[in-house]
C-alpha cells in the first residue's frame, strides 16, 4: 500500500479542534487527504490546521456551529464550490450534557444534545450526500460511545442521542449502498482520553486509557480500506 493511501482525496471532520477529531483529521492528513476541519473554537482549529501543516499535510479551517441555522448547508455550498467529491467524513462532534437520571433530565438541555448529536448529523448527511456520491470510494465514519448500545444509568439523554445516531447512520448506509460508493462505519472509541471523558470521570488517571491519536489513526486506516457498509468497531489500546 502507498505510504499516502488517501493522497488527492478529500475528507471532512466535525468537532475538529480537539480530541478525538483533532487526532483524526491529522491522520487523515499524514495519509495524504486534504482536510476540511470543522468546530466552533477558531483557536484550537488553527492549532490543528498548523500541526498538519507543520508535518506537511494539507487543511482547511471552517469555524461555525453545526446547530447554527444554515451554517451546514452553508459549508456544503462552500466546500462543493472548490472541489467536486467528499470521500471521507467523519461525524465527531458531539455534547456529553448532564449525567443524570431520565426523570431529571432537563428538556432544554436534552433539546441541545439531540440538536447537536442527532440532527446535525442529519444534516451533514443530506448536505454532502451529493458529494459523497461522487467520490470513487466514499466512507462516512460516526463516532458513537458504547452506552448507545448498552444504556448505562445516569446516561439516558447522551446514550440516547448515540443509539438514535447509529440507526440513522446505518439507514442510510443500507438506502445508498447499492447505488453508490459510499460506505457507512460505526466507530466506539472506547476509553479515551478527551475532554469529555475528564467531564464523565473526574479524576481519573488518563495514562490509564487510550489516547486520541490511537483512534485517529485507527478510523485513517480504515478509510484506505475496503469496508462493507455497516461495519462496526470498537477500538482498542
Amino acid at each position: 500500500m502507498s505510504a499516502k493511501p488517501l493522497e488527492g482525496k478529500l475528507a471532512l471532520v466535525t468537532g475538529a479542534s480537539r480530541g478525538i477529531g483533532a487526532a483524526t483529521a491529522e491522520a487523515l492528513a499524514a495519509a495524504g487527504a486534504h482536510v476540511i476541519l470543522t468546530a466552533r473554537t477558531t483557536g484550537g482549529l488553527e492549532e490543528v490546521e498548523e500541526r498538519i501543516h507543520s508535518a506537511g499535510g494539507h487543511a482547511t479551517i471552517a469555524p461555525l456551529d453545526l446547530t447554527e441555522g444554515d451554517s451546514i448547508a452553508r459549508l456544503a455550498t462552500a466546500i462543493s464550490g472548490r472541489w467536486d467529491a467528499l470521500d471521507v467524513l467523519v461525524l465527531n462532534a458531539a455534547m456529553l450534557g448532564t449525567l443524570t437520571p431520565v426523570t431529571a433530565i432537563d428538556a432544554k438541555e436534552f433539546n441541545k444534545i439531540l440538536t447537536l448529536n442527532l440532527l446535525s448529523q442529519q444534516a451533514m448527511l443530506t448536505a454532502f450526500d451529493p458529494m459523497l456520491r461522487k467520490s470513487s470510494n466514499a466512507r462516512v465514519f460516526a463516532v458513537t460511545s458504547s452506552v448507545g448500545a448498552a444504556p448505562r444509568a445516569y446516561w439516558g439523554a447522551y446514550g440516547a442521542s448515540k443509539a438514535a445516531l447509529e440507526t440513522l447512520v446505518l439507514a442510510y448506509g443500507e438506502e445508498v449502498k447499492n447505488i453508490s460508493n459510499i460506505r457507512t462505519a460505526i466507530i466506539d472509541p472506547g476509553a479515551t482520553a478527551t475532554a469529555m471523558r475528564a467531564k464523565a470521570f473526574p479524576g481519573e488517571d488518563v495514562s490509564t486509557i487510550k489516547q486520541p491519536g490511537a483512534v485517529g489513526s485507527r478510523i485513517a486506516a480504515l478509510a484506505a480500506q475496503d469496508l462493507e457498509t455497516g461495519y462496526r468497531e470498537r477500538v482498542e489500546a
